[in-house]
């Protein structure tokens, strides 16, 4: 997470400072992850409570879909006028992509500033890395004026390190099996650490969900006397052949591919105005066409995309889990004409089910793990996984090698991975 950049050609001296500090911060603490709120509580007290001095805040949990959900309530909010706050894990390619200030990626200058509060303050005390980051997002948000803060969950909710922010209005994604060594085994125990980010008396929007998931949250929204905005009774959102109809409004489509981003448009709109914004037609029109979010089904037509033959297509998708998967598989059955996979994944997904869904729509696939992937499951591993089906890529650029007809190609299995792709294809 941090080693990139340090290894940074010509990397400026606040850079620098932002690396060492990282790595001194991974040093407090012997697991990335645990969920507990007291540490980051303590620390945010002895910063002077920068939660307590945020604009309005929109916080997002989910599965999958959070992210899409927190651009396009960015974009939307800007193209209104308003200037946006946006916290958001993990980042892609560099460390920066993390915090934006009223519009604007955090400098180096700036982080380094923050992570020097932070350690000024934490000593040798216990912390996690990623809650330092939060109290950092936390402490540039309370100094730079803005209008509104979207808070993306890193993991969870209820224990997540961003679940000590009293929101505006809150926004649940949709729902999936992942990470059940955290949040329990089943749908309905997952739903249930996602909910705990529901306040007393602060609505809550959701989207679709299976009955179990839409039990659990409308409990626990029902137990804290929140309003619970459920797409298909409080709001509606439905595609058309021109675009997407919100509420009785006509949008074009969402510039995000896929039928789920339609959804996530629907969730970020109707959670900005129970935050209480009034957005105009016409900047939530501009808003959908110009929100942006990298590893989304994005078309890559760089140094990657050129190594395929003449007339081919090069797709890129984080997609790490079930949920994700089946999201693929629905957008692999809409697309006309064969698709070519190239799959990385992370040694703690659940590799088997992603191929469960994946294969039958797979015109051939390569397994594959670049050298610098964190935790990257081992080529032979996703292989055995898919039955023998799987060839060795054994990388990226391997597998594009392979690739003689032109053909659609879809790189997917991990954020992680398709933080990889993108350094690639802008080398």
């Amino acid at each position: 997470m941090t080693n990139e950049l340090a290894r940074e050609p010509g990397a400026s001296p606040a850079r620098v400072r932002v690396s060492a500090a990282l790595e001194r911060l991974h040093t407090l603490y012997p697991k990335l992850i645990d969920l507990k709120l007291d540490r980051l509580q303590r620390l945010l007290g002895a910063l002077g409570h920068p939660e307590r001095h945020l604009p309005p805040v929109i916080h997002v949990a989910g599965t999958n879909g959070k992210g899409s959900v927190c651009a396009f309530a960015r974009a939307v909010a800007e193209a209104a006028g308003l200037r946006a706050h946006v916290f958001t894990s993990p980042h892609l390619v560099r460390f920066n992509e993390r915090i934006r200030l009223a519009g604007q990626l955090v400098t180096d200058d700036q982080l380094a500033e923050a992570l020097d509060a932070i350690e000024a303050v934490n000593g040798p005390a216990q912390i996690t890395v990623f809650e330092a980051i939060t109290a950092a997002a936390f402490w540039l948000f309370a100094r730079v004026p803005a209008d509104i803060a979207i808070i993306e969950v890193g993991l969870g909710g209820r224990l997540d390190a961003t679940n000590v922010v009293t929101p505006a209005a809150c926004a649940i994604t949709s729902i999936s099996l992942d990470h059940q060594d955290f949040l329990g085994p089943t749908l309905e125990a997952i739903a249930g650490e996602k909910a705990g980010i529901i306040k007393p008396g602060i609505p809550v929007v959701t989207g679709f969900h299976p009955p179990e998931v839409l039990a659990r949250i409308t409990a626990v929204a029902a137990e804290n006397n929140a309003p619970l905005l459920r797409r298909g009774h409080e709001w509606t959102i439905e595609p058309t052949a021109s675009g997407v109809v919100f509420d009785g409004i006509a949008l074009p489509p969402p510039a995000l591919a896929g039928l789920h981003q339609v959804e996530n448009a629907g969730i970020a709109l109707a959670a900005l105005r129970a935050a209480g914004f009034a957005i105009p037609p016409e900047a939530m029109a501009k808003g959908l066409q110009s929100a942006e979010w990298p590893a989304r089904l994005q078309r890559l037509t760089g140094a990657l995309a050129k190594r395929l033959p003449a007339g081919s297509e090069l797709w890129l998708d984080g997609a790490h889990n079930p949920g994700g998967a089946e999201i693929l598989a629905a957008q692999l059955t809409a697309w006309e004409g064969p698709t070519t996979l190239i799959l990385g994944m992370k040694q703690s997904k659940d590799v088997g089910e992603v191929l469960r869904l994946l294969l039958p729509h797979a015109a051939a696939i390569f397994a594959v793990a670049e050298p610098e992937q964190h935790l990257a499951l081992p080529v032979e591993a996703i292989i055995e996984a898919s039955g023998g089906t799987a060839k060795p890529g054994p990388d990226l650029r391997g597998a594009l090698a392979q690739i003689t007809a032109p053909t659609r190609v879809l790189i997917c299995g991990s954020l992680y991975l398709a933080g990889e792709a993108l350094k690639l294809d802008a080398a």
